[in-house]
């Protein structure tokens, strides 16, 4: 199959995605922010840099994007029908590198809370409202 790109507008393309402060990201920083909640933004000295840090709550909020973290059996994951091998190692090396940092979250006694790009899409309210459950022993 042909590439739809060339690799000028492909590369163009690609340095339009951003690592730090995505739509989902705002999103729920925003709906954090009108609970009260105060937090701190990609910690550098937790593992895998946490979009989300809520101090008092010891938790971490990762906002993650369904394709590049391999959300499985979701639609956004679907990998690019072009350069198959390099997108499926790129994907995995994600995925091994999030377990990694997981376990070192929970060994250093963090909670961690997932939040998927396809779960802000499919709806909204739900997904945020389900996020509130950290408040637990305030």
């Amino acid at each position: 199959m042909t590439n739809v790109h060339s690799p000028e507008v492909r590369s163009l393309n690609m340095s339009h995605i951003r690592a730090k402060n995505t739509k989902p990201e705002i999103i729920v920083r925003k709906f954090l922010f009108h609970q009260g909640f105060r937090y701190r933004l990609y910690s550098l000295n937790l593992p895998g840099k946490p979009d989300i840090v809520l101090p008092k709550y010891k938790t971490v909020i990762f906002v993650n994007g369904c394709f590049w973290h391999g959300h499985e059996g979701c639609k956004y994951a679907s990998l690019p029908k072009s350069n198959i091998p390099y997108w499926s190692l790129k994907i995995k090396k994600n995925k091994e590198r999030d377990s990694r940092n997981e376990i070192k979250l929970i060994n250093a006694g963090w909670n961690i809370i997932y939040v998927w790009e396809c779960e802000l899409k499919k709806n909204l309210e739900i997904t945020l409202i389900n996020l509130i459950k950290i408040r637990g022993s305030k």
